[in-house]
């Protein structure tokens, strides 16, 4: 059998083609649907458009296809792109930095849940074959002075097209460009690269000290008779929990029947400071606002954790969502896998009653101020059908696959509201224990991390960034319980508090500085003018934050 051969200019703009087109399906089908033709100079605007990624490609390939480095290179940039490709096309996500982070920081049971017989077969057909077709091919280059000449010629003549067109239609250009300015992030080879090379120089530059934000924080809550009551807070992180799934928050369905009958304050309006796990669990710990927040940075830094622990408070975190994104470093740690208790634990997952196990004993032998941490599994897709025992499958049928997109969207809805109905026991159960001890001044909060996007207009899970993210991804669920000694002793108003929370709009950039009034930790990093608890506070504390 005569070996395949091609040319190493064939190779080069076969290359470009494939990956312009592709390997692109989701840029494309943006175009496709944001862009209206009206006119000749937009017609022309869109036939350019395959020019703006085609040339920039056939330039990276002129540069990197040589001897011995040339299929190595391809094989991975065809594999990488397909799976990049499925990604976007098939959930809808874009990839940036922020989706690089968090693809870093996945665990491996997070990373299976993705991989499906869709995902499977799509890089199979699109990035497998090609490469088995490129490895069995022989390239012929031309002699190295003619080979060189002749690549510089072509990348000369692109760059001088591309100049042309960018003068030609510079209007087009930066009217669609300014109205949208994240197709950067759907255009394989350019989204993955950039994303990597910023998440890199992130790490780089986080290569220095440790910030201390406060030396000598204080707990300054004692009752009048100054005996000291032990303050227990228990702090539930949602995973990934849309407000708009919440019958607390006008949702029609039943989705929290044990909590609407629980006296709590439900926050209708609170927006996440992030749409990934990695940006907001350690955006809510941090002073930094949801403006100016750098997770890297945030490593860096003390968080709400470390000023609770200086100012003599235990801090236990309960762990079964894969990692705390570097907050809880400095505390006890405690992994529900890692326990592996077989009652609620099975092929690596553990239901998130496995964070209640314990804690009844944990209660029963509180000897000093404590912070509890529930960093919850929640609803994290696309395998919502693991995310409950099979007694919470109340609403059918639904989707029992991770390929949600071959699901229909009543199956999907279903399921995502099913992991809602477990939630609501989860924090129920909580309230419930905490009420069997009512000598200390206890509070149970619950704030989701981001949001989800269930297939509405073709986008599944999380992730966009955040200035075009749908409404689902950043309106997150939050909720207070106090039992009477917190009311009576933080002064709180609880039908103040209540009306406050209906009425309202609070964010992720509230919980740093509401922690710490709650908590009556007094540092010079507190900032009153965040503390959503301030408003409903009778007067203020025996020594003032």
């Amino acid at each position: 059998m005569k070996k395949l051969t091609i040319s190493s200019s064939k190779l080069i703009l076969i290359l470009t083609i494939y990956f312009s087109t592709v390997l692109n399906m989701s840029f494309w089908r943006y175009i496709y649907n944001n862009l209206d033709i009206t006119n000749f100079r937009v017609a022309c605007f869109a036939f350019s458009i395959f020019f703006l990624i085609a040339i920039p490609l056939f330039v990276l390939f002129n540069l990197t296809i040589i001897k011995k480095f040339a299929k190595p290179f391809i094989v991975f940039l065809l594999l990488l792109s397909s799976f990049t490709n499925f990604m976007m096309f098939k959930y809808g996500v874009y990839i940036n930095s922020d989706m690089i982070q968090t693809v870093m920081e996945t665990n491996v049971k997070e990373a299976t849940d993705l991989i499906t017989v869709s995902l499977v077969l799509w890089v199979f057909i699109t990035g497998v074959i090609p490469s088995v077709l490129l490895i069995i091919t022989k390239i012929q280059y031309k002699p190295l002075k003619i080979e060189f000449k002749k690549r510089c010629k072509y990348v000369i003549i692109c760059l001088l097209f591309a100049s042309v067109t960018g003068v030609l239609l510079y209007k087009e250009y930066i009217s669609f460009g300014r109205n949208n300015h994240k197709i950067m992030k759907l255009i394989n080879v350019c989204n993955y690269t950039s994303g990597t090379i910023k998440y890199i120089r992130k790490l780089q530059l986080a290569k220095r000290e440790f910030v201390e934000l406060d030396k000598n924080p204080q707990y300054v809550g004692y009752h009048k008779d100054n005996k000291q009551l032990y303050t227990v807070v228990i702090f539930i992180i949602g995973e990934t929990a849309r407000a708009s799934s919440f019958s607390l928050n006008g949702y029609e369905r039943k989705t929290n029947p044990l909590l609407e009958k629980q006296n709590i304050a439900y926050f209708k309006n609170v927006h996440s400071c992030g749409t990934l796990t990695a940006v907001s669990v350690p955006c809510m710990f941090s002073n930094m606002n949801r403006s100016d927040f750098d997770s890297i940075d945030a490593n860096f830094t003390e968080n709400f954790l470390d000023l609770a622990q200086k100012s003599g408070y235990q801090i236990i975190w309960k762990e079964n969502d894969g990692g705390c994104k570097s907050v809880c470093n400095r505390v006890n740690y405690i992994s529900m896998t890692d326990v592996n208790n077989p009652q609620y634990c099975h092929d690596g997952y553990c239901y998130d009653e496995s964070l209640l196990d314990d804690l009844n004993d944990i209660l029963a032998n509180i000897k000093q101020n404590t912070l509890i941490v529930l960093h919850t599994q929640g609803s994290h897709g696309p395998t919502y059908y693991q995310r409950y025992p099979d007694k919470f499958k109340k609403f059918v049928p639904t989707c029992d696959t991770a390929d949600i997109q071959n699901c229909s969207l009543n199956q999907i809805i279903n399921t995502y509201d099913n992991t809602i109905l477990y939630t609501d026991f989860i924090i129920s159960s909580t309230i419930d224990m905490m009420k069997k001890f009512p000598q200390y001044e206890a509070s149970v909060i619950y704030v989701s991390d981001h949001g989800e996007s269930l297939g509405e207009n073709n986008i599944y899970l999380h992730g966009m960034p955040y200035k075009i993210a749908p409404i689902d991804q950043i309106h997150v669920p939050m909720l207070v319980w106090m039992n009477e000694n917190m009311k009576k002793w933080d002064y709180i108003n609880y039908d103040c508090l209540k009306e406050i929370a209906d009425k309202n709009a609070y964010s992720h950039d509230n919980i740093f500085h509401s922690l710490l009034g709650l908590l009556k930790i007094k540092t010079s990093v507190y900032d009153g003018n965040y503390d959503l608890f301030k408003e409903c506070r009778m007067k203020a504390l025996p020594s003032a934050l």
